[in-house]
């Protein structure tokens, strides 16, 4: 009897902590960190705040726990199709965390935040199993892992940035043909290479950009793999004349 007890009050607490979560998530959503308190959150509730503290003690636990309800849901669906490999399924872990944060902007600043813990962990573990599934040599394993993490979150905060500031001011595509056009007015000595960029910047799709980043940190963590097999000529150990 006891046990059976114990069970349903653990699952009523379960299920509060979720309704917990659920709720500032949209709070998060609408508003961002700042239109998140505990104040409100008892309000849309309608509960005290005891209730909440009892299941998250500051704000920043509870952000950290919805972010790793958020980032958990989106790799839970980050499947490739049936047969594909290591590639595609770091490919398809990419996009689920790409969209993610850019569906979640306040994710982005959440992965962010040292230490690696919780969602980041999650993220870190699943490209990882694909980078031993690679071929990577074991002491190359944490830096390819860490390059791949590095992009995916670097660049899907940065978008989610780039997408709140443009919804606020303009169309996109009004934003890039200005900056294209400012791009290509720059002092030809001191920024030679960027007045090139003009035209890739205004055709460029954000999207495939970031996968395109995906794809060549994957092309440099084949060539460590290459290069363990013995594949890839290794620099010469010749001193320099």
């Amino acid at each position: 009897m006891t046990k059976t007890v114990r069970r349903s009050e653990q699952g009523k607490g379960a299920r509060t902590r979720e309704r917990i979560i659920d709720a500032a998530v949209l709070l998060l959503d609408a508003d961002g960190e700042a239109g998140l308190t505990f104040r409100t959150l008892a309000m849309r509730l309608e509960t005290g705040h005891g209730a909440i503290q009892w299941h998250f003690s500051t704000k920043g636990d509870l952000i950290a726990a919805a972010a790793d309800v958020v980032v958990g849901r989106a790799l839970t669906g980050a499947a490739p199709g049936a047969g594909a490999g290591a590639r595609e399924a770091i490919r398809a872990v990419a996009l689920a965390v790409y969209d993610v944060i850019g569906a979640h902007p306040w994710v982005g600043d959440q992965l962010a935040r040292p230490p690696w813990a919780g969602a980041m962990l999650k993220i870190f573990e699943r490209l990882g199993r694909q980078v031993v599934a690679l071929g990577v040599p074991a002491e190359a394993r944490f830096t390819a892992t860490s390059a791949l993490l590095i992009h995916i979150v670097g660049a899907g905060r940065q978008e989610a940035i780039n997408s709140h500031s443009l919804q606020a001011r303009t169309d996109r595509q009004d934003f890039l043909d200005d900056l294209a056009a400012h791009w290509g007015q720059l002092d030809a000595g001191e920024y030679a290479f960027t007045r090139t960029m003009a035209d890739q910047l205004r055709g460029h799709d954000d999207r495939a950009e970031f996968l395109a980043g995906v794809d060549l940190v994957l092309a440099g963590i084949e060539h460590l793999e290459h290069a363990a097999a013995g594949h890839v000529p290794r620099p010469s150990t010749h001193a320099r004349r």
